[in-house]
């Protein structure tokens, strides 16, 4: 139950068991907090697993039984179903511990949303000397966000330090097949915000490595801004996607165009040539499709 990065995994995983897996989501389609062509390309990869997806639907009851799990839900159309599965894995979301460890006490301010603790961009809380970092700081709830979220705090805290977390240029990694990654704004993001944007996307079957591999599932995508061109947000669906997201986050973090990312020589044949490609998409002189 969820379709979030964990419940997508975690689907992948057991299918590659052999197991018979069934996801259900109650937004309207998996992995929605990444872009729409990144959703729509994952769900019909698990479909084509034979995986049963079901979106805007909603959970009624899960039962416990001796030997497993009945679980009622009703679809997008209303239809009401029951399974018996062997287990229910739930993974609709986290909230943070923060309850009864003295926080109020210390006058330590938690969010609006979530009780989670309320920090800057330097990892500060609103009380000098108290620092907080990773889940319990909110944002993206990721590993590797939390790391730097700590790097900064002791650089601060050690007085030899002037950097901040850029919550804006955080990769999101999904580690399934095929893998998923992203920075920035999705397309529609940045069309709501009224950015004029160009938008290129890279199919895999254009790149001789990922054909090579067999391995060819997805896509490149790289959204510009018109005026600077500059990376608005890049996805990536298919072969070691979690890997080559960071070409992209570098390039935010320095500004760079894609101009500049299609100059610097990518080596072939490998998959970072898909990233070059990506980025002239965006300008509509993508080579290899």
């Amino acid at each position: 139950v969820g379709a979030g990065a964990v419940g997508m995994e975690f689907a992948d995983i057991y299918n590659a068991y052999g197991t018979r897996v069934t996801v259900i989501e109650a937004l309207d389609r998996v992995l929605p907090l990444e872009d729409k062509d990144s959703s729509r390309a994952v769900a019909q990869a698990f479909k084509r697993r034979k995986m049963d997806i079901f979106t805007s639907a909603r959970v009624e009851s899960t039962v416990a039984r001796d030997d497993g799990v009945t679980i009622s839900f009703t679809d997008k159309r209303g239809e009401a179903h029951t399974l018996d599965v062997d287990y229910v894995l739930s993974a609709v979301g986290r909230i943070p511990n923060t309850e009864d460890i003295g926080l109020e006490a210390a006058g330590v301010k938690l969010t609006e949303q979530g009780n989670f603790i309320a920090i800057d961009e330097a990892a500060r809380t609103n009380v000098p000397g108290v620092w907080a970092v990773g889940d319990c700081a909110g944002n993206q709830l990721l590993a590797h966000k939390g790391m730097h979220e700590g790097v900064v705090a002791v650089e601060h805290i050690a007085g030899i330090g002037h950097h901040t977390v850029d919550y804006g240029n955080v990769p999101n990694c999904t580690y399934c097949h095929p893998e998923v990654a992203s920075v920035g704004l999705t397309e529609e993001q940045a069309r709501e915000q009224g950015l004029d944007i160009e938008v290129g996307k890279f199919p895999w079957a254009g790149n001789g490595r990922a054909l090579a591999a067999g391995d060819s599932t997805g896509f490149v995508k790289v959204i510009r801004d018109k005026r600077y061109s500059e990376v608005v947000g890049a996805h990536i669906v298919g072969p070691h996607a979690t890997e080559l997201i960071a070409e992209f986050v570098m390039a935010r973090h320095l500004e760079s165009t894609v101009e500049e990312i299609d100059r610097a020589m990518h080596p072939h044949p490998t998959l970072s040539e898909a990233v070059a490609e990506g980025a002239l998409g965006a300008l509509g002189r993508a080579l290899h499709v």
